[in-house]
């Protein structure tokens, strides 16, 4: 994932929630445009080691990593990994964890570029933040089986994209060259939809598509300097961190404020909530969407609804 590490830290001032009014149909429209999601595992060289070649399913290329190649471990420094929510589910249950607590323990906080919304990356070793990954050991990483989406791809990128009028999302890969990367030499062929699925990154990325929506649509919005023209607020940014990071907190935030007062949730989906992270997780997305674009994924209560409208119309003088 590109962007510098430890980027602006995330502010704690408290400012009021705020949830945006859906604009009219001249309100200004979102610039659609290519949305780089998972830039692999750059070198901090200054280098740009993307290959910009749109790469089809079906589309070949050489690689094989494995301990016996002369670069092993050498990607596992100073790599700049951003973890999707189902990462830091995977890696706290693998830790026996809450996710708090991993986040504290192994997690430094970061804007992801373009969108002025708050994520979760690896803390690398040393003081520059140019050391090994934290889970790198001499034999290889020690959570493999759990490993982040990033480090799956490798040496793929995914761009997802959205055209204006397309109801449909694009998703596109291409290649990444490291100069100190010599899995490219192996004779190991394979494209890129057998890589993906000998990778195991279908599942996560179906758990992580609302997350990614979210970013997506923050993005496109950023020429016009938020949704609607407004900035997320600190408050509302740390809303989202703790709705796609913690999701032990998220839970909490449901079950123990007016949140079941204010949204028509189905009785069972509130007992799935209870004890299912994915279906939490799903629930903060929808959610997400809902404060930051208007989106329909979510309802409020009708009476709540209304005592909102009348509030909403006293405020602007209206009968």
């Amino acid at each position: 994932m590109s962007g510098d590490k430890e980027e602006d830290r995330i502010g704690s001032e408290e400012e009021g929630f705020d949830l945006d009014e859906e604009g009219s149909s001249c309100a200004p429209q979102p610039k659609q445009e290519e949305f780089n999601l998972f830039d692999a595992l750059r070198d901090t060289t200054g280098s740009d080691p993307v290959t910009p070649v749109r790469l089809k399913p079906e589309d070949s290329f050489n690689f094989r990593c494995h301990k016996d190649v002369a670069c092993w471990n050498r990607c596992c420094h100073g790599a700049d990994i951003t973890l999707t929510p189902s990462d830091i589910l995977r890696l706290s249950k693998h830790f026996k964890q809450s996710a708090g607590a991993f986040l504290a323990t192994h997690t430094v906080p970061a804007f992801f570029p373009r969108t002025q919304l708050p994520v979760a990356k690896i803390k690398m070793g040393g003081d520059d933040g140019k050391g090994a990954c934290p889970f790198m050991k001499a034999e290889g990483c020690s959570v493999y089986a759990v490993r982040p989406q990033t480090c799956r791809y490798y040496p793929l990128g995914l761009v997802s994209m959205k055209m204006k009028d397309s109801p449909d999302k694009q998703d596109f890969h291409f290649l990444v060259r490291e100069a100190h990367c010599l899995g490219h030499n192996e004779s190991q062929t394979q494209n890129v939809a057998q890589y993906r699925e000998q990778q195991g990154v279908l599942e996560a990325e179906a758990a992580d598509r609302g997350w990614v929506d979210i970013l997506m649509k923050m993005a496109s919005w950023a020429s016009m300097g938020g949704p609607m023209g407004k900035a997320p607020t600190q408050q509302t940014q740390k809303m989202f961190f703790m709705a796609t990071t913690d999701v032990e907190g998220f839970r909490r935030f449901v079950l123990n404020t007016k949140f079941l007062e204010t949204y028509d949730i189905a009785p069972e989906a509130v007992e799935d909530i209870k004890s299912d992270d994915e279906a939490a997780l799903q629930l903060a997305f929808d959610w997400l969407k809902n404060i930051l674009f208007n989106e329909p994924t979510i309802a409020m209560k009708e009476q709540v609804l209304q005592q909102a409208i009348a509030k909403a119309r006293t405020e602007l003088g209206a009968s």
